[in-house]
């Protein structure tokens, strides 16, 4: 497992949007546990564990409740529940839309949140394998064809977890690296690092020749 997950890469795993990101470390509902923001355009660095948290408040933000209900419960929880360090990886939530619950070992806490009400759930351990399977998936290299000078090459795509984006490199020449914000920008950089690598080895062979 990765050990720390960059913003553009959290936005693109959580489906959270940097403003929430931000907003959301700024109120103290999910704040990144590896590296903190210094301030604008600082980087952030993330957990997997808060990327679980993230997913749950999304989640519940879905479902209808507000951030002021999300702040409140975990303000409560962190206080009475010290033990708990990431309430929203930790624990399992409730919620009809209106309210939130939470799953304890008090079996007339759960009666007194399911009285006459249709409770919705959703399981921790689904959203952590579901999360496990994205990162997986996003962290194979896929590879992509380019073309110049009427020849062929294969484009090995890695995203970067930590930065974002992608770093590319050239099957044929390895020399041939880059990267980009896109896959398609990632693909534009390596044609020209494969320009130069091929004009470098014409000027190469033009120096034997030359030298003969």
């Amino acid at each position: 497992m990765v050990a720390g997950f960059g913003t553009k890469m959290v936005k693109e795993i959580t489906e959270v949007s940097r403003m929430q990101l931000q907003h959301w470390d700024r109120t103290g509902i999910v704040r990144p546990s590896i590296k903190i923001g210094a301030g604008k355009g600082s980087r952030r660095e993330y957990s997997f564990k808060d990327l679980v948290q993230l997913k749950v408040a999304k989640r519940l933000r879905d479902e209808g409740i507000s951030l002021q209900k999300i702040r409140r419960a975990l303000e409560y929880l962190r206080k009475h529940f010290p033990d708990v360090k990431a309430p929203l990886a930790e624990l399992r939530f409730l919620t009809n839309g209106v309210d939130v619950f939470v799953l304890t070992d008090d079996p007339q806490g759960i009666l007194d949140a399911l009285t006459g009400q249709f409770v919705f759930a959703f399981a921790l351990g689904q959203m952590i394998d579901s999360l496990k399977g994205t990162i997986k998936t996003l962290g194979v290299p896929r590879e992509e064809q380019v073309i110049l000078n009427d020849r062929r090459f294969t484009a090995i795509l890695t995203p970067d977890f930590e930065e974002g984006g992608y770093t590319v490199t050239c099957k044929e020449i390895p020399a041939a690296i880059s990267q980009g914000e896109t896959i398609q920008e990632a693909l534009d950089n390596l044609v020209d690092a494969l320009v130069l690598c091929l004009e470098t080895e014409a000027e190469l062979r033009q120096t034997r020749v030359d030298a003969r």
